[in-house]
């Protein structure tokens, strides 16, 4: 599909035809809307939007491979950094829901001596609400820009979570277990090491096993950076030029980042997750609680996703070197939206854009 051109993926299913040619309009519309926003930004990506009845349009712009000319498509996987942070918490819900772990599983029973400035009441709640206080290894409060190279270890070395100790050992605790809010990264790998200590099983196999395979995620799964296969776009620092984001990044993510997938995939998640085919709709209610504000109210945060302030509206969303995305889906309209850019900062705009006038009031 050349560069810029639109792929309708889905069906205009709603049972009155009237509503059916509404929601089309209003989808097209949207779209080309957010094709001339692109236009203005260097927008290098895929945006998609699901109305309800099943009316979905994607858009694919600039190129996956800048190097070879190969353009981006509907179908590129692309990194979604901080997104995997969604995929991390339903894989850890799965296994309570199964007694392999617990909420109140203390994060001291699975480490043993390993990380012993983690406060001993450390709770897999605490980790998957970000209230656990403990040192993050990449503290996006005091961090310079994305694009500067934030880790001090090899990263080839990073390939899962045992392989992180040495990232997370020697950070103190920021404060008292439950007692605060702070985005945590390192929380979220400590959560894929608990998971895979509890369960004995590879932690990419577990996304793969609890997350992935009931949701229909076919293409979804953690890509080695330094060897991309040939439908993933290569992440970019800047708006053009050729440096990649191949020595910013574990050339392996975890469970704070890492995951790469397509735009489709992204959706199967949502429709997925609120049908109650991963876990349980309690369980779903219970993420969807928040638990959290934001010190500037504008978002809350429940278990592993972003909350509206005034809204049903959830979110995840990523922002690393070469990588940023957003998806929001509002359960109430059957509305969402996805924009993943494989530029640094690509995507913010047409995501402020889709804010204003796809979902108002988010």
């Amino acid at each position: 599909m050349p560069i810029g051109a639109a792929g309708t993926v889905g069906s205009m299913a709603a049972t009155d035809p009237t509503d059916t040619a509404s929601i089309a309009a209003t989808i097209a519309g949207a779209i080309d809307a957010v094709a001339a926003v692109a236009a203005r930004t260097a927008f290098s990506g895929v945006v998609r939007l699901d109305g309800p009845g099943g009316t979905s349009v994607a858009r694919a712009f600039g190129a996956a491979d800048r190097r070879h000319g190969v353009a981006n498509t509907v179908d590129t996987r692309f990194g979604l950094a901080s997104g995997t942070k969604g995929l991390t918490a339903l894989a850890i819900l799965a296994l309570v829901e199964r007694g392999t772990l617990s909420l109140a599983t203390p994060a001291r029973s699975l480490l043993g001596a390993d990380l012993p400035l983690v406060d001993d009441a450390v709770t897999v709640e605490h980790l998957l609400a970000h209230r656990s206080g403990v040192g993050d290894y990449l503290d996006e409060s005091v961090a310079g820009p994305v694009t500067d190279h934030l880790l001090d270890v090899p990263l080839h070395g990073l390939t899962g979570p045992e392989a992180y100790l040495p990232l997370l050992d020697g950070r103190p605790q920021a404060f008292a277990p439950g007692t605060g809010f702070a985005y945590n990264n390192g929380g979220f790998v400590l959560l894929a090491l608990l998971a895979e200590r509890a369960a004995g099983v590879p932690f990419a196999s577990l996304v793969h096993e609890l997350v992935c395979a009931p949701a229909g995620m076919e293409r979804t799964a953690f890509l080695r950076s330094d060897e991309l296969p040939g439908d993933a776009a290569v992440g970019y620092l800047e708006a053009d030029g050729l440096r990649t984001n191949v020595l910013h990044l574990p050339v392996t993510g975890c469970g704070d980042g890492g995951v790469y997938a397509p735009v489709g995939d992204v959706h199967a998640l949502w429709a997925a997750l609120f049908a109650g085919r991963i876990v349980m709709p309690s369980t779903v209610a219970a993420m969807v609680t928040p638990r959290s504000a934001t010190p500037s109210g504008a978002s809350r945060y429940g278990l592993g996703l972003w909350l509206a302030a005034r809204t049903d509206a959830v979110q995840l969303e990523g922002y690393d070197a070469g990588v940023s995305f957003r998806s929001v889906h509002r359960p109430s309209t059957g509305r969402t939206y996805t924009v993943v850019a494989n530029w640094t900062d690509g995507a913010w705009p047409l995501c402020n854009h889709l804010d204003e006038a796809f979902l108002p009031d988010t």
